[in-house]
């Protein structure tokens, strides 16, 4: 953005610049984003192509940029564009007849490049092209088994699978050898990436093969959470067909899988995984295949006898530095994604990881540059490429030093808020006593005419996360933005109360068979620290917001004396009845946070049950809610509705026929925002105020 916003409104937020995570070139001096090219050295960016049908762009050499095509039947092509400027050059180098996705390249010790991608396939492991796919004459559909739907699509006998090729240089330009992909989970009954959010982060491509993440075939994925790392050996990528996927073991742990790379050298994996095969979100573990050809054998960083892991974190996204005597991971900390460095053998990994130097935030991706010379050089020399956000910052481009505490800001797209007219001084973090003997962390956005000096008192706005195991943090979002409410003319609080990431497994597990106690008694105590410590608030004129499980939470607080406190709420998908959580497709989520089916623990479900305190109803509330939204069916907010309208509560229903549990179409977000600020601001005043200005 060039030019600074008078005001940060939901128009300014989404029609700001996105980019996606910064990916350097093999030198370090470009890199790559979204379908642009940025020159590190300069802070000067350019585009690629306009073509809106252009995407999933990666390197393939210092200056050449592979990217798909995927046009309107349905048909990809691989296109070369060299950077080089005044003309840069592209040329196609293959088409295939179904879209791809999830493109992934990686230089073989050939000199060829292998490369992976995504895409649909019928039973038999052919190609699907969704757009030239035969028809069927009826609507009609018929299940025997779970899994019948999953977060907005109707499950069929259709998969992802991964497929693999090579390129070499023909002439000077790159060809696709042999113009073909194979598939290389034919004929396995394996399905990657992984549904419904699975993307390129599920595989990863070595001089010795490839590696991937998929469901256990032999469990029921709505019950079940386990999904298994495999390895697939290939020498040239050219094989046309893939040797049976090799499973790699670790005994005790049985959960998610994910986030696989292979070292540079190429004979190591470094993952994460969790414990628990029906929880979610189990802590984390960081492993280590020290041998890619000896899947049977791995080893856990920060193991214990316990088998809870030492490392109360739980690791993300990993990155090996150039030497491999490193690695970099990703993992939440009190409310920010934050960057850490440890050595990459567990028993050299004696102490914690240390962190890492990074802008004010949470990192959203991460890459280490390669530099001249730097295969002779130690890793605390490595230095990284940051990609982040804040509260006010919707992309950050920076360089750390691991080995110092440098950290130099790259690029921003909002000048670090400058352009949407944010700054940092309207951010702020508190801490306050929970319901038991620990504390909670909630996040503190004040408008940007906020002054101390003041008498002035501004509403309060309490958003309450969804998960339940999730976290407000430090980052950018265009769903939930807290600067937006902020603009309005609230103080906005973003309490992270129990279940929260970020603060500990024990402190995130406490939500389990819980979900009306601990957590609702530390918003009631969030609500008595700001009475009694932000004299700047005016809780008289609060209002209270939350999504999914903050859904709950509001619908919650609606039967309780909390519920007097706000004079509106606004639930976005929430749910009305715990007795309907088994309408939902993951039905591991009820199993383990009601600790049992509906069947054989009914109690725990009536326990925390909303439903059960309707006749208390009484605060206005508006209810927004999706049709295509199967994790928590729009009935549920259809009987909230009907609830309010039936006991003369004020109350209002918006409905999405065509989003699922997030609101993604920009003039849909418009008219969400539209319907929650015109709700909040004219039960706490807002209205009234901003009428008289």
């Amino acid at each position: 953005m060039t030019v600074t916003a008078t005001k940060f409104t939901p128009e300014v937020m989404l029609s700001a610049p996105r980019r996606s995570p910064g990916v350097p070139n093999p030198s370090g001096k470009l890199v790559l984003y979204t379908i642009r090219v940025l020159d590190i050295e300069s802070g000067n960016s350019e585009l690629l192509t306009e073509d809106p049908e252009a995407g999933c762009p990666v390197w393939v050499g210092e200056e050449k940029v592979l990217y798909l095509k995927t046009d309107s039947r349905g048909n990809t092509t691989f296109i070369v564009r060299s950077v080089k400027s005044p003309e840069p050059e592209s040329y196609d180098i293959g088409k295939i007849n179904a879209p791809l996705s999830d493109l992934k390249v990686k230089k073989l010790p050939s000199g060829n490049i292998a490369l992976a991608c995504s895409a649909l396939v019928n039973p038999d492991g052919e190609l699907v092209n969704p757009e030239t796919d035969k028809k069927p004459l009826s609507s009609a559909k018929v299940y025997t088994s779970l899994f019948v739907r999953h977060w907005d699509t109707w499950n069929s006998d259709r998969k992802r699978s991964i497929f693999y090729g090579a390129l070499g240089e023909e002439d000077g330009k790159l060809v696709l050898l042999g113009n073909t992909l194979t598939n290389a989970l034919g004929g396995t009954n394996l399905s990657s990436p992984v549904p419904p959010f699975g993307d390129s982060a599920d595989f990863d491509i070595g001089p010795s093969g490839l590696v991937f993440v998929a469901k256990d075939p032999e469990l029921d994925p709505a019950t079940y959470t386990k999904t298994d790392l495999y390895f697939i050996p290939l020498k040239t990528f050219t094989e046309p067909q893939a040797p049976a996927p090799r499973i790699i073991k670790t005994p005790g742990l049985e959960g998610y899988s994910q986030t696989p790379v292979f070292s540079h050298c190429g004979t190591k994996v470094a993952f994460t995984r969790m414990h628990s095969r029906q929880y979610e979100s189990d802590k984390t573990r960081l492993i280590l295949v020290p041998d890619i050809n000896n899947p049977d054998v791995t080893e856990e960083f920060y193991a214990t006898e316990d088998g809870a892991g030492g490392w109360d974190s739980r690791p993300e996204a990993i990155a090996w530095g150039l030497d491999d005597s490193h690695l970099y991971v990703s993992a939440e900390f009190h409310g920010r994604r934050m960057l850490f460095q440890l050595p990459s053998t567990p028993s050299k990994a004696t102490q914690f990881p240390k962190l890492i130097e990074t802008p004010k935030g949470s990192v959203v991706g991460f890459s280490v540059l390669h530099r001249p010379g730097s295969e002779t050089t130690v890793t605390t020399a490595d230095i990284l490429f940051v990609s982040s956000t804040s509260l006010i910052d919707n992309s950050c481009y920076s360089i750390a030093h691991p080995g110092t505490l440098e950290c130099r800001l790259i690029s921003s797209t909002s000048k670090e808020g400058k352009s949407f007219g944010l700054s940092r001084s309207q951010v702020d973090s508190i801490w306050f006593s929970g319901a038991g003997d620990y504390d909670v962390h909630a996040w503190v956005v004040r408008p940007s005419t906020f002054s101390k000096d003041s008498k002035k008192k501004y509403p309060l706005a309490m958003l309450i996360h969804g998960g339940p195991q999730g976290a407000w943090n430090d980052s950018w979002s265009t769903r939930w933005n807290p600067a937006v409410f902020a603009e309005q003319g609230y103080v906005v609080v973003c309490p992270n109360p129990t279940g929260s990431t970020g603060y500990g497994q024990d402190f995130e597990d406490a939500i389990t068979g819980n979900w009306g106690g601990r957590p609702y008694q530390d918003l009631v105590r969030c609500f008595e620290w700001i009475e009694q410590n932000m004299p700047e608030v005016d809780t008289d004129r609060a209002v209270a917001l939350g999504a999914s499980y903050g859904g709950f939470m509001i619908n919650w607080i609606q039967g309780q004396p909390l519920g007097r406190k706000f004079k509106a709420l606004v639930c976005h998908d929430g749910v009305f009845s715990t007795l309907n959580q088994w309408a939902t497709e993951e039905l591991f989520f009820p199993i383990h946070d009601f600790e049992g089916t509906l069947y054989e623990n009914r109690a725990a479900y009536e326990k925390w049950d909303p439903a059960r305190f309707a006749n208390e109803w009484a605060t206005p509330e508006l209810i927004i809610h999706s049709e295509l939204d199967y994790r928590l069916p729009v009935t549920e907010g259809l009987a909230a509705f009907n609830v309010l309208q039936a006991k003369k509560v004020p109350s209002k229903l918006l409905v999405f026929p065509d989003e699922n549990h997030w609101v993604l179409k920009p003039e849909n977000s418009l008219v969400w925002h539209r319907e929650v600020l015109g709700w909040i601001n004219k039960y706490s005043g807002v209205e009234e105020e901003q009428k008289s200005n």
